[in-house]
């Protein structure tokens, strides 16, 4: 990703509130970071890069983060609503649990190939980034292993740490595709997966 993909404000008069101004600020500053950390990783990325990608002053970066770390656990933090936002459609469908699981994880590989640099954020950049950037991908994990223990009507613990297994081996499954950016390989994992969750469960 040589060029930022954020939109910036026009220049001078543009009817949008302050509020909106900052929102808008603070939306491409963490886009910017999932960018710069996608092509630079997450030591290689310096303040100057985000400010750069996301045209936006150095003081307008220190209103919204303390420093380069803040900004990044703010980011991963908005990868992690958009990809649970982006799971709940599939798991409110109709269907079988199993067919649930199915159009689920196919929705959570969509999530990823759709927003890759977000995806590296949380899945490579978050262990260069310290123990409190584990410490929330760790709480993103469990909200996704509840999810699944609910979509797939585990009762016993057991079957939940199953679920647990899978999860972990799912993250490690879909770095490397990532990471190369064979999308078409991540994609082709949905049958594969789905397959041996039917035969686990």
């Amino acid at each position: 990703m040589a060029e930022s993909t954020t939109r910036r404000l026009p220049r001078g008069r543009h009817g949008l509130s302050r509020e909106q101004v900052e929102t808008d600020q603070r939306i491409r500053m963490l886009l910017a970071m999932a960018e710069a950390t996608a092509d630079k990783g997450f030591v290689g990325t310096s303040v100057a890069d985000v400010l750069k990608r996301a045209g936006v002053s150095r003081e307008t970066f220190y209103q919204h983060f303390s420093d380069k770390q803040d900004c990044f656990l703010a980011a991963f933090d908005a990868a992690g609503e958009l990809l649970v936002a982006g799971l709940a459609p599939s798991l409110a469908e109709s269907g079988s649990p199993l067919e649930r699981f199915e159009h689920a994880f196919g929705a959570y590989l969509d999530q990823l190939s759709s927003q890759p640099a977000f995806a590296r954020m949380f899945l490579v950049e978050v262990y260069a980034a310290g123990a409190e950037a584990l410490e929330r991908r760790l709480a993103l994990q469990q909200r996704i292993v509840a999810a699944l223990a609910d979509l797939l009507e585990v009762t016993d613990e057991a079957d939940r740490f199953t679920c647990e297994l899978l999860v972990a081996g799912v993250g490690a499954l879909v770095t490397g595709p990532l990471v190369r950016g064979d999308m078409a390989a991540l994609r082709s994992l949905r049958a594969p997966v789905a397959a041996f969750v039917r035969r686990s469960f």
